[in-house]
């Protein structure tokens, strides 16, 4: 087994009230590049800093660094359009940032990033891959391509309160400057994604897609971004069997996940960390709805689920990432 990381930026996540995966949206920039350097070193690199929500929560990166350093599964990195540089070894599909979609284009090469991302799947000589992602703002940008698909689900967020209404909001001024109406890009998924999405979208569809074609079986280790990526690829004419593996804190924040899951012919996993049995501050505030996902989290607990690893010893793997860091650094803090 493989666990594929794509991380990315989007000028979306800028937007004030969109993510909380940064101390402040300037920040969000600099929270993929250290969250492929924490899930391959257990550390940041590059980086002084840690990242974490405005309110200390850490980056989901430290769940699946946790379970890594439990059950030791091996990981690729790619790049798809870095803000600011990694030193986690990456291969690049792309190095352009997405733009903010209430522009006219948000992805221009939406197609390369697919081609390219499509070539390392095929070359991914696994049974099985789990494909995770980083790039804030993912979720505004997956109810624009979902709505430009015409699909009707909603999205979960980062933020204890989901910001639907602000998320509608860009998203429906996005639409407007692209000229794209609710479902125009039904059947033509990379158009979505160019005009409204963010380049790890069509990087986690070329990577799933390789590597279907190949013969492994694909997990997406993620929430309703990833539900978006399924929903692409069932757009582009993938019918092989998918499988999404996300967290009880999504599955909660999210009314129609099933019902996403069940139109698309998704196979659903949620797996509950039971966080709620800890005052650790590295787990406790996705307790009262920060995070819930990312960096592949929900990909990563089923998979300790799968070898039934112990949620207690997932937990106990989880407090030393994060006490390594603080000891080396002291309280981390942003972005």
């Amino acid at each position: 087994m493989t666990f594929v990381l794509v991380g990315g930026s989007t000028a979306t996540a800028t937007i004030d009230g969109i993510s909380a995966a940064g101390a402040n949206p300037a920040l969000t920039y600099h929270t993929p590049a250290v969250d492929l350097e924490l899930v391959t070193y257990g550390r940041p690199v590059f980086s002084d800093i840690l990242p974490m929500s405005p309110t200390g929560c850490p980056t989901p990166a430290l769940i699946t660094r946790g379970v890594r350093n439990l059950l030791g599964f091996e990981t690729v990195a790619i790049e798809a359009g870095l803000a600011v540089d990694t030193a986690a070894p990456t291969i690049s599909v792309g190095d352009s940032p997405g733009a903010d979609i209430r522009e006219a284009e948000a992805v221009p090469d939406a197609e390369e990033l697919f081609d390219r991302a499509s070539a390392v799947g095929r070359a991914l000589s696994e049974e099985r891959v789990f494909i995770g992602e980083s790039v804030p703002g993912g979720t505004t940008t997956a109810l624009g391509v979902m709505r430009a698909l015409g699909e009707p689900y909603g999205v979960s967020s980062s933020l204890p309160e989901n910001p639907l209404g602000r998320k509608a909001e860009v998203v429906e001024a996005g639409l407007e400057s692209s000229a794209v109406g609710y479902g125009d890009a039904a059947g033509d998924p990379l158009e979505a994604v160019r005009l409204v999405g963010d380049p790890v979208m069509p990087t986690v569809m070329g990577v799933a897609a390789g590597a279907l074609d190949s013969g492994t079986a694909v997990t997406l280790a993620g929430g309703t971004q990833m539900v978006a990526a399924a929903a692409l690829l069932r757009h582009l004419g993938v019918e092989a069997d998918l499988s999404l593996a996300t967290t009880v804190f999504v599955d909660e924040d999210t009314e129609d996940l099933q019902d996403a899951t069940d139109a698309l012919d998704i196979d659903l996993t949620v797996t509950d960390p039971r966080f709620d049995q800890t005052d650790h501050v590295a787990m406790r505030q996705y307790c009262q709805g920060e995070a819930k996902e990312g960096v592949g989290m929900g990909g990563a607990l089923a998979f300790a689920a799968e070898r039934e690893a112990p949620m207690s010893d997932v937990r106990g793997h989880i407090e030393e990432v994060y006490d390594e860091l603080t000891d080396d650094r002291g309280e981390p803090d942003g972005p």
